[in-house]
């Protein structure tokens, strides 16, 4: 079965999109991301070195897989645009994860710092898929402003703490029936992912989960299956739930 995940008209086999942060070698990391099959890998424009003087994980990287530069570390618009830009340049590329932080300790996104940052990045030509709070009314703004995708949190980013509530993604995917939905943050085990992608996240974006497994490797095999397995959930369509039970053989015209 084609499936192709498509943003800004580029097509993409895989779902799963990965990052480049807290892996123990550079080695381990490049394994990590053959493993997992993904043909999109993001990379935090504010720690790491764009004038490629000094060894970086720029280097390890497949030339093959599209680069999301991010804005993390951003805490205003302003900030955000200055990152976004400076990407632009640096790597070649108009494609940016918006990332506004709200809050140092928890991490949670600034919606509407967002927002603004997105309007001006998407007047500029920018390919913007913004991180927020899994807010439908957010997220409906943020696709008016030109997002061709929207990336809302399933729990707060390296918690690993799975989809927390399950209910908004669903709302979101039944009142946005043709919008990108890239799930982000959050996701610590592949039973995680394949929730996600059931509820009917198009795609799925992670980092801390394989970066600070045991084996990274091997993670990243299991999350690049339940990410599989939950989109063909999804697309196959659960069976109702039902209070009481229903006989797995019915009895009709049983021998008696």
């Amino acid at each position: 079965m084609q499936d192709n995940l498509t943003i800004a008209e580029k097509e993409f086999t895989s779902r799963l999109i990965i990052g480049t942060g807290k892996y123990r070698s550079f080695q381990e990391m490049q394994a990590a991301h053959a493993a997992s099959g993904a043909e999109m890998v993001t990379v935090a424009v504010n720690r790491v070195p764009l004038d490629r003087k000094t060894e970086s994980f720029l280097d390890h990287l497949d030339p093959k897989m599209q680069i999301l530069p991010n804005t993390a570390g951003c805490y205003d618009a302003d900030h955000a645009i200055r990152t976004a830009r400076l990407a632009r340049e640096a790597l070649e590329t108009e494609w940016i994860k918006l990332e506004v932080i709200g809050d140092p300790v928890t991490l949670l996104p600034d919606n509407e710092q967002t927002l603004e940052a997105a309007k001006v990045l998407v007047s500029e030509g920018f390919i913007v898929l913004p991180y927020f709070s899994d807010d439908l009314i957010m997220a409906k703004k943020l696709l008016d402003a030109g997002c061709p995708a929207v990336m809302p949190l399933a729990a707060p980013i390296g918690s690993g703490m799975g989809v927390q509530n399950p209910s908004n993604l669903r709302i979101m995917r039944e009142q946005l029936p043709d919008a990108t939905i890239i799930v982000d943050a959050g996701v610590g085990v592949p039973s995680d992912a394949a929730i996600a992608m059931e509820l009917g996240a198009d795609a799925i974006l992670m980092n801390t989960a394989i970066a600070e497994a045991g084996d990274s490797a091997q993670m990243a095999t299991a999350m690049k299956l339940a990410v599989q397995a939950g989109r063909l959930g999804h697309l196959a369509g659960r069976m109702p739930k039902r209070l009481y039970a229903s006989a797995s053989s019915p009895i009709a015209g049983a021998i008696k």
